[in-house]
């Protein structure tokens, strides 16, 4: 029986959201749970690719045009740059430096605003995943715009600093925009990342987040860890590089309330 694909869009306009960690960690926790998770690499930071492979590996997939650009630029199936990582489960299309291009690109194809679902059609029809992770810049152009048409779920992480929801506003107007154009389209809900109980603008964050109405907001909230970092620093997911830290349990159980939202 072929799987039914979910694409989930990781995306946020505000830089330093934890954006790419929440969304490599997400999928490194569903593969663990036996789910077979690709990940897409959609910004020129490859922060992502970064997150499962080594920083020689990751400038050679840039260098070598095996990426997500060279699909989209010339409208290629992207399951030929799909990457397998060296975890169970769970594979990855990278991204490259001239994914910075890829909006100029984008602007000058039919109906470029589908573009990346049409890159991605064969891997979503394959039925061999259960969920597809996309990762986007830190922006609201046409490249977010085609993350967004390809998805069936939107996730918004926010960073709970005096910054984090600066552009919120903004956001969630694209995403309904977007929905014209791509109706399936979900707000899966708000992932609050780099916590602080201790600070007042935690507790700000979170009760101007509980006043949204039909937003959804997640329970677990990511609290600033250095075991995140570290595990940045060796091409790991924290859930991956130190199993029993506290972010690595707290993306786990982020995970779950994403299946059961999913899935309902």
């Amino acid at each position: 029986m072929r799987k039914e694909t979910k694409i989930i869009a990781f995306a946020n306009n505000k830089g330093g959201s934890g954006k790419s960690t929440t969304c490599s960690n997400i999928g490194y926790v569903l593969a663990e749970s036996g789910y077979n998770v690709l990940m897409v690499d959609a910004d020129m930071q490859q922060n992502l690719s970064l997150s499962f492979f080594e920083e020689e590996d990751v400038l050679a997939f840039s260098e070598s045009g095996e990426n997500l650009f060279t699909a989209i630029k010339e409208e290629r199936d992207a399951s030929s740059f799909i990457r397998k990582t060296k975890y169970k489960n769970l594979s990855l299309i990278p991204s490259g430096i001239l994914m910075s291009g890829a909006e100029f690109e984008l602007y000058g194809k039919k109906e470029g605003e589908k573009t990346l679902a049409r890159v991605l059609e064969g891997a979503r029809k394959s039925g061999e995943y259960d969920f597809i992770l996309i990762d986007s810049p830190p922006t609201l152009g046409m490249v977010v715009l085609n993350i967004m048409c390809a998805a069936d779920y939107l996730l918004i992480p926010i960073e709970a600093s005096p910054w984090g929801l600066f552009g919120l506003a903004n956001m969630l107007d694209f995403f309904a925009k977007t929905k014209e154009q791509n109706p399936a389209l979900s707000l899966l809900g708000i992932a609050v990342t780099k916590a602080d109980e201790r600070k007042t603008y935690f507790r700000q964050t979170m009760e101007f987040l509980e006043e949204l109405e039909n937003v959804n907001v997640f329970k677990t909230y990511i609290r600033i860890d250095s075991a995140v970092e570290w595990a940045q620093d060796n091409s790991q997911p924290v859930a991956a590089y130190k199993k029993n830290s506290r972010s690595a349990k707290e993306y786990a159980e982020m995970a779950k309330e994403m299946l059961e939202y999913v899935n309902r």
